[in-house]
C-alpha cells in the first residue's frame, strides 16, 4: 500500500498539488492520467521519493519494496544486460556482488567464511539461485533474444534499452510498481506479454501511459489529476470516459430522464469492469469485488441513486 497525506508540490506560486490524500491498495492497477502539464511523471517522482513535496508525506506499508521504471537509458552502460536486470532488486544484487567478491579473495579467512555463510543465507530467502533465470525471462517475454543477455547495455539501442530497464523495474516480485509510459518502443507481442504480466501481478501497479488500448486491458482504476487535485474512479479507462460523460449529460438533463439513462449506463458498467485483468483475478480464486464510481463521483452524487455493488463473480455469471 502506498498513499499521500495533504501533499501539496508548489513551483513558486503555482501549486502543481494542493493537498492530495490518496491510497493506492495491493492486487489493483492505477491508470495515472490528465492533460499535458497536469503533472503526471511528476507525481510518480513525488511517490518515489525522486522529487520532494512542499508539503504533506508519502507513506508505504514497512518492509514493502518499490521499483519503479528508470528513464536515463545510459544510467547502467557499463553493466551487462542481465546483471542490470537483477539491478532491479537491489539488496538481491548487493548482496550477489558482496558474496563474488569474498570468494574471490586470495586470503580467504575465517571471518571471511562466516560472513559469506551469512551471505548466502540472505541469498537463498531473495530467491537468488532463480534470478538470472527469472531475468531471462522477463528480457525474453519483452522481445531482447537470449543472444543479447550478456551483452554490455552500451550495445544495446535506445529501444531495446528501454526493454531492459522495464524487465529490471519487473524483477524480483515488488510490492509496489510505478511504471511511466512502460510501452513506449514495444511491439505488439511485448504489450501482450506485459498486459497478462501485469494481470498476474499482486501488487500495487501505478501507471502513466498514453495507450488507450493497454490502460482498457490492465487498469482497476483510474487516477485524474485534474486543477491540482486527483480524483480515483473505479474501472478502466473507456469506464471512466463514459461515467464522466454520462455525468455531464445528467447535469444538463431533467431528473425524469437521469433514470433512463442510468439504465443504460448500469448494463455498459457490468460490461466493462470484466476487463482481462478482473477476469485473471477471477480465475485466481481473489475475492474481488468492483463498486460503481457513481459511489464517489461529484457533484452530482446526491442527485444519483446509487448503483448497487455486485461481486464480479456474479456480473460473470449473468453476462
Amino acid at each position: 500500500m502506498i498513499a499521500t497525506q495533504n501533499l501539496t508540490l508548489r513551483f513558486g506560486k503555482r501549486a502543481l498539488f494542493e493537498d492530495v490524500n490518496i491510497k493506492f491498495t495491493p492486487g489493483n492497477c492505477y491508470g495515472l492520467i490528465g492533460a499535458n502539464g497536469a503533472g503526471k511523471s511528476t507525481f510518480l517522482k513525488i511517490l518515489s521519493g525522486e522529487i520532494d513535496a512542499s508539503s504533506g508525506e508519502v507513506t508505504k506499508t514497512p518492509g514493502e519494496r518499490m521499483a519503479v521504471l528508470k528513464q536515463n537509458h545510459y544510467e547502467f552502460d557499463d553493466y551487462e544486460v542481465i546483471k542490470t536486470v537483477i539491478m532491479g532488486h537491489s539488496r538481491l544484487f548487493e548482496v550477489m556482488e558482496q558474496k563474488d567478491a569474498l570468494y574471490a579473495k586470495p586470503d580467504f579467512s575465517e571471518e571471511d567464511g562466516m560472513l559469506v555463510a551469512e551471505l548466502e543465507g540472505e541469498f537463498a530467502e531473495l530467491n537468488g539461485w532463480d534470478a538470472e533465470s527469472e531475468a531471462a525471462g522477463l528480457l525474453t517475454g519483452l522481445g531482447i533474444p537470449n543472444e543479447m543477455h550478456d551483452k554490455k547495455m552500451a550495445e544495446l539501442e535506445g529501444n531495446m534499452k528501454l526493454r531492459v530497464l522495464l524487465a529490471q523495474a519487473l524483477f524480483g516480485n515488488p510490492h509496489i510498481l510505478l511504471l511511466d509510459e512502460p510501452t513506449n518502443h514495444l511491439d505488439l507481442d511485448s504489450i501482450n506479454w506485459l498486459e497478462n504480466f501485469l494481470a498476474d501481478f499482486r501488487g500495487t501497479v501505478i501507471v502513466v501511459s498514453h495507450d488507450r488500448h493497454f490502460l482498457n486491458q490492465v487498469c482497476t482504476h483510474i487516477a485524474d489529476i485534474d486543477f491540482g487535485k486527483i480524483q480515483l474512479y473505479v474501472g478502466n479507462y473507456d469506464f471512466w470516459y463514459e461515467s464522466s460523460q454520462l455525468l455531464c449529460s445528467c447535469n444538463a438533463t431533467p431528473t425524469r430522464k437521469k433514470k433512463k439513462r442510468l439504465k443504460i449506463w448500469s448494463s455498459l458498467f457490468a460490461a466493462l469492469v470484466l476487463t482481462p485483468l478482473n477476469l485473471s483475478r477471477l480465475r485466481h480464486g481473489r475475492n474481488y469485488s468492483i463498486r460503481s464510481p457513481l459511489t464517489i463521483l461529484s457533484p452530482l452524487t446526491a442527485n444519483i441513486p446509487m448503483l448497487l455493488s455486485r461481486p464480479i463473480e456474479k456480473q460473470a455469471k449473468t453476462s
